[in-house]
């Protein structure tokens, strides 16, 4: 008898706006503007993907808003990154912002860990 793998269930949109009301509530309006624009590209398109897309990316949003110390380090990064001039500053920026994302990804359940999933 095979053995069939449980999916894990999607990523509700509301539970996140929930979540983002409570640990990120200026950002609402951004979440607003993507999921409406999220909505239109799945019409278009007919198919569920933007809204995956949309609903995965906002997830790991809110898993680094809730810990407001890496938020504002992920801002700090994101600020430096801009500024960077010299490949080696920029690849450090790059790869601390990528660690925070990962361990982000992980947390809102997108990824085992290993590297593979996102």
């Amino acid at each position: 008898m095979k053995q069939q793998r449980s999916k894990k269930p999607p990523v509700q949109a509301e539970a996140i706006r929930s979540a983002l009301a409570q640990v990120a509530p200026h950002l609402l309006p951004q979440f607003d503007q993507d999921r409406a624009t999220a909505t239109a590209r799945a019409r278009a398109e007919t198919s569920a993907t933007p809204l995956r897309v949309f609903a995965e990316a906002w997830a790991v949003e809110v898993a680094i808003a809730r810990h407001p110390e890496t938020a504002a380090r992920l801002r700090e990064l994101e600020a430096a990154a801009e500024e960077a001039a010299e490949p080696p500053a920029a690849l450090g920026i790059a790869a601390e912002i990528s660690g925070i994302r990962r361990v982000a990804v992980v947390e809102a359940g997108l990824a085992t860990g290993g590297g593979s999933d996102w």
